[in-house]
């Protein structure tokens, strides 16, 4: 799940680009749900780094890219803008899909709330079999892409919300924003340590939201 998110998420990029003059990452074969060419373009981030911070503490982090052409983005920033907002709604998308597969299944009675909810405890089987199955790839699914969903849009270098509020600047005021992150690379590190303080907060209210919709009669604190 983590991986087929990560590469929805980066196809989404690619796709986004193409549609809107840059064909660098569609050359580069990553417009396409396959994830070999977006693991053989990053397989540290999308192979190596997963499988260690899973075994070594149960969650995953990791990363993949799409190539863009640096040019064509200085030159429309509001394009460059989109295909980052891209790869974020891709996973909200999967999150949306997910919340309504469980909600279905409350409501049919294939599901139900579980007493304290978990990343991979959204829903819960009503009783045994296939159900429990589904149960866990959903909660899974829902959580993951939420959480994606959110960290991304983040407005702090190197995430994919730092081009994202380019889209509420003034065009000149956005090349010369672009231009200056561009030429700080440190500032990559700086954003990733503000990303992760203030992520937790941030996604409790969302992830609580999200709840409230799933189960309207059901208080999760």
């Amino acid at each position: 799940m983590f991986l087929f998110s990560l590469v929805c998420h980066e196809g989404a990029h690619a796709l986004a680009a193409l549609r809107m003059g840059d064909p660098t990452a569609y050359q580069g074969g990553q417009v396409t749900l396959n994830p070999i060419p977006h693991i053989q373009r990053s397989p540290f981030g999308t192979v190596v780094v997963p499988i260690l911070f899973f075994a070594l503490s149960g969650w995953m982090i990791g990363w993949a890219s799409a190539p863009y052409d640096p040019m064509w983005a200085r030159r429309h920033p509001r394009r460059e803008a989109l295909m980052a907002l891209a790869g974020p709604t891709a996973n909200l998308l999967l999150a949306v899909l997910a919340g309504l597969a469980i909600r279905i299944g409350v409501v049919l009675e294939t599901f139900t709330a579980p007493d304290q909810v978990g990343f991979s405890s959204i829903t819960e089987a009503a009783a045994g079999g296939w159900a429990e199955g589904a149960a866990l790839v959903l909660s899974i699914a829902f959580t993951l892409n939420l959480l994606l969903f959110v960290f991304n849009l983040i407005p702090a270098p190197p995430l994919d919300g730092s081009s994202v509020i380019t889209l509420a600047m003034p065009l000149d005021l956005a090349g010369r924003y672009r231009d200056f992150i561009a030429s700080q690379p440190g500032f990559a590190f700086i954003g990733l340590i503000v990303a992760w303080q203030v992520f937790n907060p941030v996604f409790r209210r969302v992830l609580g939201w999200a709840l409230w919709v799933l189960y309207p009669a059901v208080s999760y604190s």
